[in-house]
């Protein structure tokens, strides 16, 4: 039976009951020098150890009795006829941007040749050498200006960062626009999956963003953090005009949601996503980056009478804007690095304040960021420390790498 409610996400803190991972693969063994900054990668994480590390965050999640399910898992069961198969591999090619006529028709016939699904979608996310196109001689000249290019298709290597192609928002998803063509190609598994996997194609869950939209917007800077009140950041990897879309359908629907902060954050790569500088950790509490306090600005996006929105540049501090839209009497704000500017800096960028909540008031946090997890600890916050020496090197954290399906409501 499907479920009605296969989606059940209303808050940053409830239990989690269900997630979503991608086990670390052969994309990653795909990762060159010369193409490391188009990839947004800024080192090469050993793979091996990267999926060591993914397990014990798997086996750590399964222990709390979280179900972890997987990304090419899905992706796989939503190819339930050959139909579909041949569909996704003519959208996943033209999107792949294959310039060549030749290597396209030698992609298309390398992939088809792989008949089991979970090894196709795998594939699909690994990229594909040219090298691995046996006896592939081009003559034709889109082809030839290209041949010294090494991959016939780009891999994916960002995907463990499941958090970012779409995001679950009450019982509805944001399938998202990427800020990069090379992400951007990721968000096809997720259309797949709520098109076409048996538990998700009649549960006639809400898009409230498609992937068809022009304008940027990503996971890492959606934050529920009530029934009422969605945080959306604008950041180098979502516009304010994606908000403003976003915000229209959320608080048109009918699942009660009746505002969006939006968190005006700098456009750099350091502050890539709002979750990277700020997480909701339990009722009243949240993990901050003291960079980003001082000229934060926030805009208070709600619906009038009329059904427009109105848009209102708050002017008290953080802590009372959280106190006030959460209804709570005050709100603790826990630094990274404890406050200490260098100690903060540093442990950012190996993501110390990229928590991922388990249930209110507990935490899986990188075990590398010592100081920071002092204070949490200081705070009262149960952790539960999980290595990321390579997983970090893609530059994010426990949050970043999942994707809540459900949570528990609060009382």
């Amino acid at each position: 039976m499907t479920d009605s409610k296969p989606i059940e996400v209303y808050s940053e803190i409830g239990k989690l009951q269900e997630v979503l991972l991608h086990r670390p693969g052969e994309e990653l063994e795909n990762l060159v020098p010369d193409y490391l900054e188009e990839l947004l990668f800024d080192d090469i994480p050993f793979l091996k150890r990267a999926q060591e590390e993914h397990d014990y965050f798997a086996k750590v999640l399964t222990d709390l009795g979280v179900m972890v399910v997987y990304l090419e898992d899905l992706a796989a069961e939503s190819l339930t006829s050959e139909a579909i198969k041949e569909q996704f591999l003519d959208e996943f090619l033209q999107e792949a941007k294959i310039s060549g006529v030749q290597t396209r028709a030698a992609v298309r016939d390398y992939l088809l040749g792989i008949e089991d699904n979970k090894a196709f979608i795998l594939k699909t996310m690994a990229g594909i050498q040219k090298a691995e196109l046996n006896d592939f001689k081009p003559n034709n000249l889109s082809d030839l200006v290209d041949l010294n290019y090494l991959f016939a298709v780009d891999p994916m290597p960002n995907l463990y960062f499941t958090r970012d192609n779409f995001a679950t928002i009450g019982h509805g998803i944001s399938l998202n626009h990427m800020y990069s063509t090379t992400r951007n190609r990721e968000t096809i598994y997720a259309k797949y999956i709520f098109s076409y996997h048996p538990k998700y194609r009649d549960a006639n869950i809400p898009h409230l963003y498609t992937r068809d939209e022009k304008t940027r917007i990503e996971g890492g800077d959606e934050l529920v953090l009530s029934p009422k009140v969605l945080a959306v950041g604008i950041s180098q990897r979502t516009a304010a005009e994606s908000i403003e879309k976003l915000a229209e359908n959320l608080l048109s629907s009918d699942m009660g949601f009746e505002r969006v902060l939006a968190f005006d954050l700098a456009k750099n790569r350091k502050f890539m996503h709002l979750d990277t500088v700020f997480t909701m950790i339990d009722y009243d509490t949240f993990t901050i980056h003291p960079e980003i306090e001082g000229d934060l600005t926030v805009y208070s996006l709600t619906k009038n009478i009329n059904g427009a929105i109105d848009i209102v540049k708050e002017t008290s501090s953080l802590e009372d804007i959280l106190r006030h839209v959460l209804e709570l009497e005050t709100i603790k704000l826990i630094r990274c690095g404890d406050g200490n500017l260098t100690a903060a800096a540093r442990e950012q960028w190996n993501d110390g304040s990229n928590t991922l909540a388990v249930a209110p008031g507990e935490v899986i946090v990188y075990d590398r960021n010592l100081i920071t997890n002092e204070a949490l600890r200081k705070a009262g916050v149960t952790l539960h420390e999980i290595p990321g020496s390579e997983l970090v090197r893609g530059r994010g954290g426990p949050r970043c790498m999942s994707m809540p399906l459900k949570r528990e409501k609060l009382i």
